[in-house]
């Protein structure tokens, strides 16, 4: 790790467009990344950031130099009138200003170099200070510390999993009956095993009643952009479970040298009772302990799986920065009491579960409508 100064000088500030920095930039980047590990997660990228950017207009990335030198690097996207928000803000389950140790800046500076009147966050790192008065609420994420075994998959599962192992491993053997035999690809390269994933998803966003986030080209574009990234500290990984030659589930998402990331997770709905999603993550957390991963994020929410394969949990952080400004002030009334309503109905089973129930509800019956060609009634 580099010394720091304890006398800060002054930063200067650039704007890039992230996907046309310079080698000489993203080196510094990756530098920050790797010292440290609050800063290991892909999300916090510039192969991610500029993925963003190659599908979104209003990306780029703020350059923090010291004394001459890259030593943070504050990736958002601008939208009208200054509003701002965090790069991928919806998709990316970790965000932060990427900085060298000891480096601090004033935030309202900061959004005024950018160009913002706002900046809205909701996977802020923890670590991120000068943020901190900004943070309208702080929630757990979820991490799998993994550890590399020496002997077979059954073994590192019954080692790491006493809990689940047994369940877990005979829908296993029942599948690899029923279907053909159980084979687990950790890095699968064939582009159709994607597709499969994205609609599996689709069905499964509008099941739900979420929204279908694989309906948006841009979305569908970045997935497929990320998929051929294989770089030292972001690769794109496609995992497929199949029985037989047929895929069971299929999860894609990025990783770093040290960090992957879960990220969009789907299967087979006509094989739901072998628990092929539980099935999936458990491959996964094996096969990327192996490949050198140290830390699984499972990203924000509370699911049921989470609390089982979940070794401890990271915070991070909600909310807006601003500096004084009219649009400021009026983005704030109107998103905050929407944020806090629903995160006021996930904090609370008795809430989230009646919500859920309704969200499938309605899922269903688009589902159905669509099935039927049939315009829903007013």
């Amino acid at each position: 790790m580099r010394a720091v100064s304890h006398v800060p000088r002054a930063l200067h500030i650039t704007i890039h467009r992230p996907e046309e920095l310079n080698t000489s930039l993203r080196r510094a980047w990756h530098q920050l990344m790797d010292e440290s590990p609050d800063y290991a997660n892909p999300f916090l990228g510039p192969e991610f950031a500029a993925g963003i950017g190659t599908y979104r207009g209003g990306a780029h990335v703020a350059v923090l130099h010291e004394g001459g030198e890259p030593v943070g690097f504050f990736p958002y996207e601008r939208g009208a009138f200054g509003v701002g928000r965090a790069i991928g803000l919806g998709l990316s389950d970790c965000q932060a200003l990427v900085h060298l140790p000891g480096v601090t800046w004033d935030t309202r500076e900061l959004l005024r170099a950018c160009g913002l009147s706002v900046f809205e966050f909701d996977h802020l790192v923890d670590e991120q200070k000068p943020f901190g008065s900004y943070v309208t609420g702080t929630f757990a994420s979820p991490v799998v510390d993994l550890r590399a075994g020496d002997g077979s998959y059954a073994e590192w599962l019954r080692g790491a999993y006493p809990g689940l192992a047994k369940t877990t491993l005979k829908k296993e053997r029942r599948l690899g009956r029923d279907l053909g035999e159980m084979r687990f690809v950790f890095d699968e390269r064939d582009p159709t095993a994607l597709r499969t994933l994205m609609r599996w998803k689709s069905a499964q966003y509008r099941r739900t009643g979420r929204m279908d986030r694989f309906a948006r080209p841009w979305i569908v574009d970045l997935v497929d952009h990320l998929f051929q990234v294989r770089e030292e500290h972001f690769t794109g990984v496609l995992s497929v479970v199949y029985a037989g030659d047929r895929p069971v589930a299929a999860h894609f998402g990025p990783r770093s040298r040290t960090v992957f990331a879960a990220w969009f997770t789907a299967y087979d709905p006509e094989l739901r009772y072998y628990s092929p999603g539980l099935i999936m993550h458990l491959r996964m957390a094996e096969a990327a302990a192996r490949d050198g991963v140290r830390v699984m994020d499972l990203g924000r929410g509370d699911k049921e799986y989470k609390d089982w394969l979940k070794t401890r949990e990271l915070r991070v952080g909600e909310g807006f920065a601003t500096r004084p400004h009219p649009v400021a002030a009026a983005l704030r009334i109107w998103r905050r009491p929407v944020r806090g309503l629903r995160n006021t109905v996930l904090a609370h089973s008795t809430l989230r579960e009646p919500a859920d129930r309704l969200l499938r509800t309605v899922g269903s019956l688009r589902t159905s409508v669509r099935a039927s060609g049939n315009p829903p009634q007013r």
